[in-house]
């Protein structure tokens, strides 16, 4: 494959998923992956793409909801060992609130039965949770995202008001550490999540390493609400001085 076809190649890829990382490119297009990050570095210089913590996010201005089935498959190890490290927080009578992420649908599918309240707008987590049998779930209703299987909009929004939780876990689509920011691919669920953030004591963020330094289109808050963030990966010197000027945790799994 010449040089030229494996930049298409790469932006093709990183577009239809949203974000993309070295080791997956590197497998999917046959090279080294310092040639990959050679390559990256070059689509970044023309603007194609932009450059991630291990990777490559995609630049598409218009780029819609990824659909939740294509999410559940990517960075699927990463997600399932951040969802394991996220139960291990969770206590029995807690008050939680999962959002509609992938890594959230992980938590809810190795849930243990014990007592509980789950207040979510995922279609999906409601229903893993339905075989519980000591779990409360409460669904916000709303409006229904069908590429997210989740519920937003004003309704959606609306009903949080209604409650309060102990704990949040959510995920998101940009962790923008030099703009201090978590952002979302759009309005209706950033909004939503805002709301989340509002009625929560504790904000657990969930986010695999191609999150940061991804600015999204519609932000969702400041770094200063979250009190502990999850991932896969130990941050690089630079992210972890930004980090430690707010006093959030760290667990690496």
């Amino acid at each position: 494959m010449l040089a030229a076809e494996r930049y298409d190649r790469i932006v093709e890829m990183v577009n239809v998923k949203g974000s993309m990382r070295v080791s997956e490119l590197s497998e999917r297009c046959r090279v080294t992956e310092e040639t990959i990050r050679r390559d990256l570095d070059r689509l970044e210089q023309a603007g194609r793409l932009r450059r991630s913590h291990g990777g490559a996010v995609s630049v598409k201005e218009d780029q819609p909801e990824i659909p939740y089935r294509i999410r559940e498959t990517t960075h699927a190890e990463e997600k399932k060992r951040i969802a394991q490290a996220a139960l291990a927080m969770i206590n029995p009578g807690d008050r939680i609130l999962l959002d509609a992420s992938t890594t959230a649908g992980y938590m809810a599918a190795n849930m243990p039965d014990f007592p509980l309240t789950v207040l979510t707008n995922s279609i999906q987590i409601a229903t893993e949770l339905s075989n519980r049998d000591k779990v409360e779930v409460i669904s916000t209703g709303g409006q229904l995202a069908s590429r997210s299987l989740s519920f937003v909009g004003p309704l959606a929004e609306r009903s949080l008001e209604t409650y309060h939780v102990d704990k949040m876990f959510m995920s998101c689509k940009g962790v923008h550490l030099e703009g201090g920011g978590i952002s979302e691919s759009n309005e209706l669920q950033a909004r939503l999540k805002q709301k989340m953030v509002g009625i929560s004591d504790q904000v657990i963020l969930l986010a695999d390493a191609s999150k940061f330094g991804v600015r999204a289109f519609a932000r969702v808050s400041g770094l200063n609400a979250v009190h502990m963030i999850v991932t896969d990966q130990p941050l690089e010197a630079e992210q972890t001085d930004r980090l430690s000027g707010y006093d959030i945790g760290i667990i690496t799994v």
